[in-house]
């Protein structure tokens, strides 16, 4: 059975920074693309982060330049370094696989204070 669980979330103040986490269970084969995805109230799911098996990465414009995504492959675990938050990144996060989302954790939520 495959299993993501995120952890990380919480309350920050504006320009303050988190770390999630997202470690995978249940996957025989390596995954290629891991990403971090969003969802505000009353908004739709969002892209935040990708991030290939090789490294490669992309990002929401509106997280560019703040935002990190890394992944340790021997882990099966993926990260999302979140630096000067605003109050607009308040949103629950959920971790997923596959280039457009295959298996998907439960999320955790992160809310910036302003």
């Amino acid at each position: 059975q495959v299993q993501l669980v995120e952890s990380g979330g919480g309350l920050v103040q504006a320009g303050g920074s988190l770390k999630l986490s997202c470690t995978t269970s249940g996957i025989i084969f390596g995954i290629n693309y891991m990403g971090w995805y969003r969802q505000a109230p009353g908004k739709q799911r969002e892209l935040v982060a990708r991030i290939s098996k090789a490294g490669n990465t992309n990002y929401a414009d509106s997280v560019k330049g703040r935002f990190t995504i890394s992944r340790d492959n021997a882990k099966n675990t993926v990260y999302l370094q979140m630096n000067g938050l605003i109050a607009e990144d308040t949103a629950v996060y959920y971790c997923a696989t596959g280039y457009a989302g295959d298996y998907w954790g439960q999320g955790t939520q992160v809310t910036v204070s302003s």
